[in-house]
């Protein structure tokens, strides 16, 4: 306090002059709301619970490179569907732009995946979802989970340990307004402990959910790798109500390691509905090549 009391009367003593500078300005979000942990854990479970089936169509564009490669790629955007069926089954279906036909097919049981690719020429790609050797090209990682991963976050293991921690994040300003807003929110850290590791007091990092104190509903996830990097960051936006539950109808991917982002459009939502064995199963055509991860 001494300090910043001298500080304060240097310019008074003209051996020092002090500039002002504008900044831009920021205002707290209103309608604030108060939860506990349990609350949180509690609404993250039940949110998952809700659903046991996604019947959705999508429009999805992607990017792909960044500072390592020194320069970035846009793909154009392209119609598809998506399919989720618990516990883990999951096909994606993506058409050709102007003739609608399918050019890439992925089914997965969460364990093993088959994915058909028909453009420019047939070929296929089959294997296991967990990745041994990652390839240069980060795209060619993009595995099944990490799909499955973004469409909706896992309740909080018991076994796993929870840090709960509050921060805010700045928004653009709202229409015909010149100020920021301010909106606090609640960060959720899921840790588990470090396979391997005899001390039971050391932890690996495995996600943050970021959620907003002004909906209550996450607007962000992050994901990290056994080495604590940062692998995956979801964010979420455009709620929207079905029944009682509120689904994000954009979704945004990153991968900063691999150096792609996916951008994923719900242009139609279609909750529990019954899903047979059939739609996720994959025939490859005999003559097509298929390569094995």
């Amino acid at each position: 306090m001494a300090l910043v009391g001298a500080l304060s009367l240097l310019p008074l003593t003209g051996c020092l002059s002090v500039r002002t500078r504008a900044v831009n300005k920021t205002v707290v979000a209103p309608n604030v709301q108060q939860a506990t942990l349990d609350e949180l854990l509690k609404q993250m479970a039940d949110r998952y619970a809700a659903v046991n089936t996604l019947n959705m169509s999508v429009n999805i564009t992607a990017t792909t490179g960044g500072a390592h490669q020194g320069q970035e790629k846009d793909y154009p955007g392209v119609a598809g569907y998506i399919f989720l069926r618990k516990p883990e089954d999951l096909r994606v279906l993506m058409l050709a732009p102007f003739v609608r036909s399918r050019f890439l097919d992925m089914v997965s049981d969460g364990k093993d995946f088959k994915l058909l690719i028909s453009l420019p020429h047939a070929h296929a790609i089959v294997g296991p979802e967990v990745m041994t050797t990652p390839s240069k090209n980060g795209f060619e990682n993009l595995r099944p989970n990490i799909i499955r991963d973004a469409l909706q976050i896992p309740p909080v293991d018991k076994d796993d340990y929870v840090a709960l921690t509050t921060n805010f994040r700045v928004l653009a300003p709202a229409h015909g307004h010149k100020e920021a807003i301010e909106e606090p929110d609640y960060d959720l850290t899921i840790l588990e402990h470090k396979s391997g590791e005899p001390n039971p007091h050391v932890l690996d990092r495995v996600r943050v959910i970021h959620i907003s104190r002004v909906t209550l509903l996450p607007y962000e996830q992050d994901l990290y790798d056994d080495a604590g990097r940062l692998v995956t960051t979801i964010n979420y936006d455009k709620f929207q109500k079905f029944g009682d539950l509120m689904y994000p109808m954009s979704i945004f991917l990153k991968r900063p390691i691999d150096e792609y982002t996916l951008q994923i459009d719900v242009t139609k939502l279609a909750l529990n509905q019954p899903l047979d064995d059939e739609g996720f199963k994959l025939v490859i055509p005999e003559g097509v090549p298929v390569q094995k991860m």
